[in-house]
């Protein structure tokens, strides 16, 4: 397959527009007999039978997730390394769960899996390079597919996970638990009850100093893409819950962005004292900011930064015409008072601000139709980031068990893992903006307003 970033496609996309340029990247045609897969549904199953490829970090959290959720099965369980296998296979019998089929060994035991038949979902949780690969191939088994973050790595994997998941007319989504957080999910509701007015501004954000946690990464896989690649990498927890607050590819889209980022400055340190090796050509800056503006005038700031001692945190910031929602440090939402009839300079009416048990109050008078109470008292037991990892799987089990569209879809998948490749190609090309293509190849505007399924 011919790669996205070659001399002959950057030599054609520079193009003069209204006396600015901007790079634009091609749109493929979609193959002939195929249709979008906005609002897919497929037939519900009453136990989701999965396969879990990759028993690292996240794969072995999943396999204690997983078994908490209603209509769930883990049936199959693959990991390169037998001693991860068989770390899944207790960790699955700690949770009273059964012996699953085994498959390690060698670099494509995870085809075994893929074909295993009584596997109707695959939960792939490998390092970033096999996401897309091996989402591709169980696709062509019949399998729907679930992705860690980022799905994708390129604009090659993001088209073919497209045009697979079109073809085949399977789901095809990512892993991104972000967004079923309990304030963004509160926010989103809000957002959709007009309590911010019109949300003009959003910012979202992946701060993580990772110092602690390179060495966790077997075979110093992630400290090592990011030495090969500049660009913001991650930046799918940050823009997914501001995209679905935003409406993407639901009545809005992503029209262009434009990436800077700092020098390098401690990657090359992280290189030498977790991986023994000099890395003076470290690609990725320590920080990475890129601004997107929406085809309906909004504008969105994602940042990333996994090399700095700054606190953790996602950002998540609403700027509405009549409200504000911040996450970090302090939770708080703000709404604009009532104008008085007659003005007063010295008594102007200053804004409402929430926090603490005023903010919580609010948010639970707007709590989401799928966040019962409940279902976030089972998540907070079960945990997983607080709870987030708890629902975003019950959401996907409970959607696949009742036939219904998923919470997240490929076009989804593509536009929030597409911010690291387009980004590189802004700063690899002098800050240039770069048009964001369509990947719903016409379709953003067919549905209004973003969305959770309900069974009836």
């Amino acid at each position: 397959m011919r790669r996205f970033f070659t001399l002959a496609v950057l030599a054609l996309a520079f193009v003069a527009c209204s006396q600015e340029q901007i790079i634009r990247v091609p749109v493929p045609a979609r193959p002939a007999g195929q249709k979008d897969v906005i609002g897919l549904t497929a037939p519900p199953l009453d136990t989701v039978r999965i396969g879990v490829v990759g028993i690292g970090m996240r794969g072995y959290h999943a396999l204690r997730v997983l078994p908490a959720v209603p209509g769930a099965k883990i049936t199959a369980i693959c990991d390169l390394r037998e001693e991860a296998v068989k770390k899944g296979q207790e960790r699955l019998a700690s949770e009273g769960q059964p012996f699953a089929q085994e498959y390690y060994g060698e670099e494509e035991s995870w085809k075994g899996l893929c074909e295993q038949e009584d596997v109707d979902l695959v939960y792939i949780c490998t390092d970033w390079l096999h996401h897309a690969p091996i989402a591709l191939y169980a696709m062509d088994q019949g399998k729907h597919v679930a992705i860690e973050v980022p799905a994708a790595l390129n604009m090659d994997e993001i088209w073919a996970l497209i045009n697979k998941a079109e073809e085949k007319r399977l789901h095809c989504m990512m892993l991104e638990n972000c967004v079923y957080d309990f304030f963004e999910l509160s926010c989103l509701q809000m957002a959709q009850d007009g309590m911010f007015g019109e949300v003009l501004h959003a910012e979202g954000a992946y701060h993580h100093d990772l110092n602690a946690f390179w060495h966790e990464y077997w075979n110093n896989w992630r400290l090592d893409y990011n030495s090969k690649n500049r660009g913001d990498n991650y930046p799918t927890h940050g823009i997914g819950p501001i995209c679905q607050v935003l409406n993407i590819h639901r009545g809005d889209r992503m029209e262009r962005l434009v990436s800077m980022d700092t020098k390098v400055c401690n990657g090359p340190k992280m290189m030498k004292f977790y991986a023994g090796k000099e890395c003076p050509d470290f690609a990725q800056g320590d920080e990475t900011n890129t601004l997107i503006r929406t085809a309906g005038g909004k504008t969105m700031l994602i940042q990333h930064d996994v090399m700095t001692p700054r606190p953790y945190d996602r950002l998540y910031q609403l700027v509405g015409s009549d409200g504000y929602a911040g996450k970090y440090p302090v939770q708080q939402l703000c709404f604009n008072q009532e104008m008085p009839e007659e003005v007063d300079a010295e008594h102007l009416p200053l804004e409402k601000i929430f926090t603490g048990d005023e903010l919580k109050a609010l948010m639970d008078e707007h709590r989401p139709a799928i966040l019962t109470e409940e279902l976030e008292a089972r998540a907070k037991q079960v945990g997983g980031h607080g709870g987030m990892d708890f629902t975003m799987n019950y959401r996907l089990i409970y959607c696949l068990r009742n036939g219904l569209p998923l919470d997240m879809d490929v076009y989804d998948l593509a536009e929030w893992c597409c911010i690291a490749p387009l980004s590189r190609l802004s700063l690899e090309n002098g800050n240039m903006p770069v048009e964001v293509p369509d990947f719903t190849r016409g379709a953003w505007n067919k549905v209004q307003g973003y969305k959770h399924a309900l069974a009836d």
